[in-house]
Parts: C-alpha cells; structure tokens; sequence
C-alpha cells in the first residue's frame, strides 16, 4: 500500500495542538485516564505524537517493524507497562491509540473535502495503521501484565513460607496452603538460607495450615526433610491432625525416620529437649 500523501503529514504536523487537544478529551471522555496525573497524560500524547509524526514522514506508513518505528515502539512498551501497573485493562491501554482516530479523521475531511476518492484511501491507510498500534499496545500490555502477575506471585510465595526462629538454635517454617513443586523450592531455598545465616540445628515445619496431604505433598515433605538433614540439622513436622495421620496410612505413605509432633507445642517441646533446654514457670 502506498504511503500518506505529504500533504497528510503536513496537515497534521500544521494542527498538531488542535489534534492533541481533542485526543486528551476523548481520552478524558472514554475513562481512559483513571489513576494517570493530567500533567503525565499531556506529556505522553504530546510526545507520541512527535514520534508519530517523525516516523511518518519517513515515508514508511504501514510497516511498524521497522526502524523508523523504533521510537514509536518503545514509547507504546513504556506506557504500556505503566498502564500494567497502574491495574489498567487492556481495553483501556489500547483506547489511547483508538481515541487518536476521531481528530485525524476530522483533519483529513477537512483537508480533502474536494477529493473523495483520496480522502477515503487516506482515510483507510491512517485507520489501517492506528489498529496496528492499537494491537501492537495489546500485546506489549499483555507481556507487561504477565510480568506484573508472575512477580507479584514470587512475592506472595515468599510472603507464604516465612522462616521464624523460635529459640536460639531453634526455627519454624509455618506453611499455610498447598504445597506445590514450586512453592517446594522456595521453602527449601529460605529455609536452608536461614540454617545457614543462624546456624541452628532443629527445623520445624508446621503443616497446620495445609488443607489436605496426598503422595505429592508427602514427597515434597521429604524432599525437604532430605535437604534440611544435609545441611547437618534436624528435622520436625508439626500439625499431623488426624485426618492428616489417617489420609497418610490409606495412601501407604512412607513417613519412617521423619518425626511428627501433633502441634508446633509439642514440637518446640521435643526441640528443646534435644538441645539440652528446660522451661520452667517463674517462682
């Protein structure tokens, strides 16, 4: 497809102000501003705008791949991760491209009123290229939005499996929830970090708050059991209530050489008694 006529270009670059401004109020009008400070949205528009206007006087209209675009890309990947973050949709990412269509079309019929026939492939080639923006904001949205999800989920892993010292020598993992391959991983990878920076030698992991222990839960158990040993400390679990205890006899689980205490009481208790400690009441 041919590129925009010059005159196109022109026309825009000559009522850039009067475009910018109609684009900000449709934006406004659309709820597309929501959470985003007026000075901040002005600075955007006006500079994706510039670039716009740099890239298509190019003479390269339709290809946005290319280099002369590069400047339009990364401006659309920078407000779109801010968009992500701001808990935008995609809906509302992508309308800042869309409301651009509304001005640009109202310059153009203006600007061809005399000619339909290249006011209509004008028309077609300006609209052709904002859906390309338009979709191209949409999955750099996604991307962003994908990132925002996966890290905020690290840290809820991490906000999930914290590692408490109970006495000197003496630290407790509380899990609460499922027990997954990756929430496994980071168990172990905290817990054996702790080990390290403290040096204790008892670990107590306390499974009150996991709803149900199948063979995958044992087996990550005891992955973990394994590599608290291998680190020269012992190991015990905490919260084997009886559904627990009972679901893990029928599934024939192998639990032997893993102590189990009914709470995370009795399992400090026994903790202290390795440790050569007594607790006594006051006089």
């Amino acid at each position: 497809m041919a590129a925009l006529q010059n005159h196109t270009v022109q026309t825009f670059e000559s009522q850039k102000d009067t475009i910018v401004g109609q684009w900000l109020a449709s934006l406004e009008a659309s709820g597309a501003t929501r959470n985003i400070k007026e000075d901040d949205l002005k600075q955007q528009t006006r500079e994706f705008f510039e670039q716009l206007l740099i890239a298509l006087s190019s003479g390269d209209s339709q290809n946005i791949a290319g280099g002369q675009w590069a400047e339009v890309r990364q401006l659309l990947e920078k407000l779109s991760h801010s968009r992500a973050l701001l808990g935008h949709d995609s809906h509302q990412t992508a309308h800042f491209i869309f409301a651009l269509k509304g001005p640009l079309f109202s310059v153009l019929q203006r600007a061809y009123e005399t000619e339909p026939a290249l006011l209509a492939s004008e028309l077609l080639q300006v609209s052709e290229l904002l859906d390309a923006l338009g979709m191209y904001t949409i999955r750099t949205f996604q991307k962003s939005r994908e990132m925002v999800i996966k890290r905020q989920q690290e840290e809820l892993l991490e906000l999930s499996t914290p590692v408490v010292k109970l006495w000197e020598g003496v630290l407790a993992l509380p899990m609460i929830g499922t027990l997954d391959s990756q929430r496994t991983q980071v168990v172990m990878e905290s817990l054996l970090q702790r080990i390290v920076d403290t040096g204790s030698e008892i670990a107590i992991i306390d499974i009150t708050g996991v709803p149900t222990v199948d063979t995958l839960v044992a087996q990550h158990l005891l992955k973990t059991v394994t590599a608290i040993r291998l680190m020269g400390a012992d190991c015990i679990i905490s919260g084997v209530r009886p559904q627990i205890a009972q679901t893990i006899v029928h599934l024939g689980l192998d639990l032997q050489g893993v102590v189990t205490k009914a709470n995370l009481a009795d399992a400090l208790a026994l903790a202290l008694r390795r440790l050569n400690l007594t607790v006594s009441k006051a006089d």
